[in-house]
């Protein structure tokens, strides 16, 4: 039986890539396992674009990767990959797209695209002559975008990775999976294969290879056109690299191919093919164009693109790829099933093979992907995601959204409600405007029920609602529905010493709780957690609901004997109450007086937990019943003249007290002394990346997390906006909220340590002055919690 450390499934880009990056860390036991022939899926007939911009820094960062790791492969393997660094220009028709574009072009400059810059119509028309201006009002223009071969750049990896050792075996399909005591056996057309490590990086075959063993991938096949012209005059006469440029409200892009063109459409009604997966026989094959189905699209782009419509055309490509419900990959490993890897869903496989190359070889040779990947991890979604019910109504709206502007605070529709709380129909009949995390609705403000949300670059009509909200907390009380925390039960006879172990912060008396960081080796942040202690050996672990998969494989990968967990996310639910007149409320909630209940006491009254802290920075008791009772709680709350609040309150009032909370000021990238949470680390004790915390705490942070105010303005930091002193970039925003108390934007930021007084920071693109506050914006003492 053949045997190796590391198989591959699949002989797409991301496929090829994975193993070239193994290869490249000195793996050479490793291979590539394709059914049929290289790039004979979605590979093959790909338009080669690329480009290194996403919604997440990260990922973004990591496209930049991609698109540097072209001419080293092409130059190690010698195959010609057809590179054209030939920059990529976006449309705007409207002044309200150009100023969206006017924000973009500052991501792109923070993102190191230097180049990057808004173009008027006229260098538009100079750079891509074929443009028709009619309706056009700028543009951007990135040089860090072009084009490829598609099928060049999967053999320049698969030929680079043999010459370092690895192995292909094509016409191979696997026919199934099974665990052994120490990897996977699988079983092959050409015979069994044993693996330590089993990657599945099978593209539209992706859920059936997952299926193989036990995990359903929300990863499904959906349709796409482009076709490709005779040669354009217009176009021959062209003798410079003429960008290729996307038409953001004809849901058209166009490259240049050849003397001709591609011109590739983004409808707005996709069609699934195979929701299940690509039939394993299914070859390097295309379907019948569908014409009628992208008609309008097609309209559009002619007119846009004038000399196109007067070509033949060459060739119709229609074919499917892989999409995941946002449009990212999914990456890593899976709780469970050591040895297994994802690598499934990348559907702009020319823009991320190499940074999911990169990643997985990084996670199984060093343990760790190397950079804060969650924006592509598996673990982002729950099995819920597979089922076609969501899987299948939000791939249709990432895609069919792929050309739209997705405003700050815009929630969008597709598979919802899919989990709700028992008391969502009485908050929904409260007015409550939902959003989702994690598939769960979650209030965001509360608005009369007729309300029509309208979001907006700028504030958006929530604005006086939210303000309401706000200032029922600060002098009234308000409750805050605490669905969107996960809980962890913690039980057994080393529980504690377990605890103590991973977490870095002291563990609590019971009746206590406490705040504390959970740190990978390296000494970066894996939570922002509380815990109570409510008995010796019984402990609850708090943290971010949408985060409960991905806590619950690093508490599985560290799990000993003598300790058991619980997810308790769901069974146990409540609300915050915070406000001057939130004690009165939970008593009468409980029946007894709590005069003597002290900030961080936390312990049940019958059925009810009751612990005493605030995220909004006032007088705050948090209330915790199981499941069935929380309906008849929040009742009993509105009864009591409680105002109902919602994230974008509890955002602004975190953010005039200067709380972070996680994936905004606390990630997988930053530190707890870049964070300010190594003031709950407990110093004395052994923990979980204790010698990486000493040396940055030795050391000193190169960055502080600060309070910025950017005084009267008609927007907000939203995130990732850069942060200017003259022309140097000193730091970036993490979030942003208007204070509605204090009357100010305000902006969470993680600058240089040495940045103080006036600074910049881009908002919607345009350059705003700012301060840098040496405490909070509201109750620096800290006097209102208590």
């Amino acid at each position: 039986m053949e045997s190796y450390r590391v198989v591959v499934i699949g002989g797409g880009i991301t496929g090829t890539s994975v193993l070239y990056h193994l290869a490249a860390k000195g793996w050479s036991d490793i291979a590539l396992v394709e059914r049929t022939e290289l790039t004979a899926g979605s590979s093959w007939h790909a338009a080669g674009g690329f480009h290194a911009i996403n919604n997440d820094p990260v990922v973004a960062a990591l496209q930049s990767y991609t698109i540097e790791m072209y001419p080293k492969v092409a130059a190690e393997s010698g195959v010609d990959i057809g590179l054209k660094l030939s920059g990529g220009i976006e449309l705007a028709c409207t002044p309200e797209r150009m100023r969206w574009l006017q924000a973009e072009v500052a991501w792109h400059q923070m993102m190191g695209h230097e180049g990057a810059r808004l173009m008027g119509v006229d260098e538009i028309v100079d750079l891509v002559p074929i443009v028709n201006p009619d309706g056009l009002v700028g543009g951007l223009f990135d040089p860090d975008e072009g084009n490829l071969d598609p099928n060049g750049a999967v053999y320049a990896y698969a030929s680079a990775a043999r010459n370092r050792g690895a192995t292909i075996i094509t016409h191979n399909r696997v026919l199934s999976m099974k665990r052994t005591r120490d990897g996977w056996q699988l079983q092959t057309e050409k015979g069994p294969i044993r693996a330590e490590h089993v990657v599945n990086a099978a593209g539209m075959w992706g859920r059936k290879v997952g299926q193989m063993v036990g995990i359903d991938h929300p990863v499904t096949p959906i349709l796409h056109h482009y076709l490709v012209t005779e040669d354009v005059p217009e176009i021959m006469a062209i003798d410079w690299a003429m960008p290729a440029v996307t038409d953001l409200e004809g849901w058209t892009y166009l490259q240049r191919e050849q003397n001709g063109a591609v011109l590739g459409v983004y409808e707005a009604n996709p069609n699934h093919w195979h929701p299940e997966g690509a039939p394993w026989d299914f070859g390097a094959t295309l379907l019948p164009p569908d014409i009628d189905r992208i008609a309008d699209e097609l309209t559009i782009g002619f007119a846009r693109f004038p000399a196109l419509e007067a070509a033949g055309i060459k060739r119709w490509v229609h074919g499917a790829f892989a999409i995941t419900p946002d449009g990212n990959p999914l990456v890593g490993p899976v709780r469970g099933l050591p040895g297994y890897w994802a690598a499934a869903g990348v559907m702009a496989g020319y823009s991320q093979g190499a940074a999911v190359g990169l990643a997985i070889s990084n996670w199984i040779v060093d343990g760790d992907p190397g950079d804060d990947v969650y924006a592509m991890d598996v673990t982002r979604f729950g099995d819920w995601a597979a089922d076609d019910s969501y899987l299948l109504p939000t791939t249709h709206q990432f895609y069919a959204r792929r050309f739209l502007t997705t405003y700050p605070h815009e929630q969008l529709p597709a598979g919802r409600p899919l989990h709700t709380t028992p008391a969502y129909d009485d908050l929904k009949a409260a007015g409550a405007q939902f959003g989702v995390t994690w598939g769960l609705e979650v209030p965001q403000f509360f608005a009369p029920v007729d309300f029509v949300h309208e979001p907006s670059l700028q504030r958006d009509n929530a604005l006086p609602y939210i303000a309401a909200e706000v200032e029922a907390v600060r002098t009234d009380v308000g409750a805050y529905e605490t669905g969107v925390y996960s809980r962890y039960e913690v039980t057994g006879p080393h529980a504690q010493v377990w605890l103590d172990r991973l977490l870095a912060g002291r563990i609590p008396a019971v009746g206590r709780m406490g705040l504390t960081p959970m740190l990978h080796p390296k000494g970066t942040l894996m939570g922002d957690l509380s815990v109570t202690r409510i008995a010796d050996d019984r402990f609850w672990v708090i943290g971010s609901y949408y985060l409960q998969e991905w806590h619950m494989r690093w508490f599985t990968e560290h799990m000993v004997d003598g300790v058991e967990i619980d997810n308790l996310s769901g069974r146990w639910l409540g609300f915050a109450l915070s406000g001057p007149r939130s004690r009165e409320i939970a008593e009468a909630v409980i029946g007894e007086p709590l005069e003597g209940f002290r900030f961080m006491d936390a312990r049940f009254f019958g059925d009810v937990l009751v612990a005493r802290m605030s995220l909004a920075g006032e007088l705050g008791y948090e209330l915790t019943v199981p499941a069935e009772q929380q309906a008849t709680l929040w009742r009993r709350l509105a009864d009591l003249g409680v105002t109902p609040v919602g994230d974008r309150a509890i955002d602004s009032l975190r953010i005039e007290k200067g709380f972070g909370i996680w994936s905004t000021e606390f990630t997988q990238a930053y530190t707890p002394g870049e964070t300010g949470l190594d003031r709950f680390i407990d110093w004395e004790k052994d923990f979980v990346g204790k010698e990486a915390a000493l040396a940055e705490r030795a050391a000193g942070p190169k960055r502080r997390m600060v309070t910025l105010d950017l005084g009267d303005c008609d927007a907000d930091a939203v995130g990732d906006e850069p942060v200017w002193v003259g022309d140097r970039v000193v730091g970036v925003t993490t979030s942003g909220a208007y204070g509605h108390h204090v009357q100010s934007s305000l902006a969470l930021a993680l600058v240089d340590v040495d940045v103080s007084g006036a600074v910049e920071v881009s908002v919607i693109g345009e350059r705003r002055p700012a301060t840098v506050l040496t405490e909070p914006a509201y109750d620096p003492s800290g006097s209102r919690m208590r």
